[in-house]
């Protein structure tokens, strides 16, 4: 005799991660304007995850209705577990802060090292956040990392260069962003 099969899960459930019908988002960088974003991918019908290097960050980022995770930028690594379901990946680094050599790697081999990783996953868009107060030069750099693998690798890609000290024109040019790589 075969197995009964399962009943179908309802929408809403935790087990929408498992639904090829929901789309997915990745957020690295989850803190003020990560939540803003996934706020409203989750009200558009999205899942989203988001991460910090924090645990104390994780109440703030599921307050949101947003799945959060404890993961770090300057390691590659953490990152990979949570894209295995994912649709689009947002790197909302743009304001980040730390020494010159952190900002270099983040914007830099960091970021080339994911985006390298990518190829072979589900993830169908990359978002780069080229503005910010990490500096100038981390973002052309990083920008730039986003270009060439978008070149190489035939990743799509959105770099968005929205001024962040503009939260609402900077969320609706996140979203946008992320639409255009959807479809």
């Amino acid at each position: 005799m075969g197995a009964v099969p399962s009943p179908p899960t309802p929408r809403g459930s935790t087990d929408d991660r498992r639904d090829p019908g929901v789309a997915r988002a990745l957020i690295i960088g989850c803190g003020r304007r990560g939540r803003a974003l996934g706020s409203r991918l989750v009200a558009d019908g999205w899942q989203v995850r988001g991460t910090t290097r924090f645990e104390e960050s994780r109440a703030a980022i599921e307050a949101e209705g947003i799945e959060a995770a404890v993961a770090d930028p300057d390691r590659p690594g953490t990152l990979l577990d949570l894209i295995g379901d994912v649709t689009v990946v947002h790197w909302l680094l743009g304001g980040a802060d730390g020494p010159p050599p952190l900002l270099d790697a983040i914007h830099g081999p960091r970021l080339q090292a994911l985006l390298e990783r990518l190829v072979d996953t589900p993830v169908r868009g990359f978002v780069y956040e080229a503005a910010g107060g990490a500096g100038d030069e981390y973002l052309r750099r990083g920008a730039a990392t986003v270009r060439f693998a978008a070149d190489t690798w035939r990743i799509p890609v959105e770099i968005v260069e929205a001024d962040p000290s503009e939260p609402d024109q900077w969320l609706e040019a996140m979203v946008t962003a992320t639409g255009r790589l959807v479809g």
